[in-house]
Formats: structure tokens, sequence, C-alpha cells
């Protein structure tokens, strides 16, 4: 498709977002050409990177990168959808594909915007209140919630998974788990919360919840690391949870939960003395960053690596090689597309304004950069 036909494409959208409004001017989608080798030889058509927006502006946007065509296409939804008002929301907090569905959890708009995953049009939404992560399962989608308001609150209530029917995108069940869940997955039918217990500080939680999938209800909580932010798994089904301690004196750390002979259920088999924010796998590697802040110091550690899966050490102390970690301020998020193995690293940079997007090849070497949104945080790949 040539850049002639996309813009005659586009040019309706345009004059229907321009007319669609009295109240609010939309603000058209703006496009970069990146000088990306085309996908035809892959599998994936593209992806979409949700900027989560300063909490309280209203500002969650949605990108959108085209590999066939080269163009990455900034505040993408607003264009597509000129007769939402206040656009996605506040704080785009997940994001994932399923089926012809794409989903955007939106933490402090208490909703799950649902659209097209083609087109990017907008089919509905699912209202939970504080909602943080997405996963899917057997026609289902299942979303972590702290449940009580956006409030750091010593008698928060525990928090909660809802089971949402993806064809419906109603809300079917739901089960109470830890205080103030994360990030979660599903392993032999069972499913794997983090519990932060965030708004409790300095009183964390510390456990994984596990969900019986079978009659959705919780059976077991394992005690792992305080904090808890991150849970992941492997392609051998292990799973990787990190720790944010307390941001004083107990560290960040890394977890690792598999089933060992005797054990129904996970137990922690390892712990990795290191700081984790966030992790993407690659065949047998774990590529991680690092922001660690201490209340003492006042200040950041930033740092990146990888692990070996296997073995569970680190085989490199930074996956990027050519030196340009220095031009990133704030990594905020990490994705490894699932078959060139290039990754990208976005950057947050002051919190306020438009942040950047890294993309290195599988050597560490960086290819490419482009401006996003505010705050760009969470990456998903769109099947061809």
């Amino acid at each position: 498709m040539t850049y002639k036909y996309i813009f005659l494409y586009f040019l309706p959208l345009l004059l229907v977002a321009t007319s669609c409004r009295e109240d609010e001017l939309v603000v058209p989608t703006e496009y970069d050409i990146i000088p990306e080798t085309p996908g035809e030889n892959t599998h994936i058509r593209g992806f979409y990177l949700v900027n989560e927006g300063n909490m309280g502006s209203n500002k969650c946007t949605l990108d959108y990168f085209d590999y066939f065509t080269g163009l990455y296409a900034r505040n993408f939804y607003a264009e597509r959808n000129p007769n939402v008002i206040k656009e996605l929301g506040d704080v785009g907090n997940d994001i994932g594909i399923y089926g012809s569905k794409l989903y955007v959890v939106v933490n402090c708009s208490h909703k799950v915007e649902v659209m097209d995953a083609r087109s990017g049009l907008r089919l509905g939404q699912i209202d939970i209140p504080n909602c943080r992560y997405i996963r899917f399962h057997r026609g289902k989608a299942y979303v972590s919630s702290y449940v009580g308001p956006v409030l750091i609150d010593a008698n928060a209530p525990k928090g909660a998974v809802y089971q949402v029917d993806t064809l419906s995108l109603s809300v079917t069940a739901k089960v109470t788990v830890g205080y103030q869940p994360e990030e979660m997955e599903i392993v032999d039918d069972y499913m794997y919360v983090a519990n932060s217990g965030g708004y409790r500080a300095p009183n964390y939680d510390n456990t994984v919840s596990v969900i019986q999938m079978i009659d959705f209800k919780q059976v077991q909580q394992i005690p792992v690391g305080i904090n808890l932010h991150r849970l992941k798994k492997d392609r051998y089904d292990k799973i990787w949870v990190s720790s944010r301690g307390d941001y004083q004196s107990r560290p960040s750390r890394l977890y690792v939960m598999e089933k060992k002979r005797g054990y129904n259920q996970m137990i922690v088999t390892d712990t990795l003395d290191l700081a984790c924010s966030n992790m993407a796998f690659f065949g047998d590697s774990l590529y991680y960053y690092a922001t660690e802040w201490n209340n003492y110091t006042a200040s950041n550690s930033i740092s990146y690596g990888i692990i070996d899966i296997k073995t569970k050490k680190v085989m490199s102390e930074s996956f990027i090689t050519d030196g340009t970690e220095k031009e990133i301020t704030i990594p905020y998020g990490i994705a490894i597309h699932p078959e060139t193995g290039d990754i990208f690293v976005t950057d947050a940079k002051n919190y306020v304004s438009s942040g950047t997007l890294y993309c290195f090849d599988r050597k560490g070497r960086k290819k490419w950069s482009v401006r996003t949104g505010d705050i760009p945080a969470h990456i998903t790949f769109l099947p061809r």
C-alpha cells in the first residue's frame, strides 16, 4: 500500500473526527515513517502500545505500528472513535489481544475498553473498579482489581479477580484474593496472582494467590516476598515473580516458582538477588530491566540484563550492547517480537510529557526510536 492510498484511507476519518464533537477537539493521529524491514516474512502484522498518561490527566492514548506500511500512528484511538467522550480515559495499565478483540485496562477510569483488533473501532467497555491487569483463558478474560478506591489506606480491602465473558463483555464471576493484586498467569488450570498490598504500606502483602479455575475459587495463598508486582510464566511453565521491596531496607528481588515432585502446587524454588521492574521472554532467555527507587538516596538505580531460564543464572549484565542505554531516562516497559527477537523498551522520561519507544535487535544494537504519548508502557502484538 502506497502512502498516497494510506492518506486517502484515513482522510474520511479525519473529516469525521473534526465534525463529531462540538465540546472537544479531537487531536488527529500523527504518523512517523519507521525505517523498518517489511514484515512479510513473519506472522506479526504490527503492535499496539498503550501510553498510561499521568494520573488525573485523562491522557491515556493508544499508538499503533504497522510492519507492512512502516507507519507509526500516534494517538490512534481518538481519531478512530471521535464520538467517545474523554477517549480512553485515565491511566492505561495493561493491554491484550484475544481473538478479534483488543482490550485496554484503564485503571483510574475503572473500566476495560474493548475494540476491534484490526480497525481499532470501539465495541464497548467492561466496568471493573480499580482494574489492573488482564489475561485470557478458554473464552474468558480475567482482570485483577484492587476493588477499593484509588487511595493509600491502611484499611484498604482485599482485591479480586473478575471473570468476563468475551462474547457478551459482561462480568460472570468474581473471586477475592490478597491485597491489591497485580499480574497473574494460568498454568494447568490454576491461576497464580501476585498480591502487592501497596495501598497498605508499610504492611505489604507477601503472597501469591492460587485460584482453581474449574470452580473459580481461591484455594491457597503462597508466601513469596513483599510488595509483589510482575508475575510471568516461561516456556516451561515456571513462574517468575518480582518483589518491589519496601523502597528502603528491603530491596527488590526476583523469585522462581515451579512444581516439584511430591507437590501438587507451585512452590518457591529460587530467589535471585537482583532488582526487576519488568521482564519479557524469548526462547530460553529472560530479559529484564530494573528501575529501583530508594527513599534514603532519593534516586533510581537502573540496570538491564538477561537470565538463562534453565540455569537461572545471569547471562549478561546488559541486553543493550552499543551504549545507547544512556539515551533512556526511565525504562518503563519491555516487549520482544515473538519471531524476530527485536527488543522494545519504552522510556517514560519525566512522566508528564511525550515518551520514546526504542527498538533493539537481538544483539542489543539500537535499530530505531520514535516519539510516543505520555508514559509509554504496555505492548501487544497483532497477528496477521
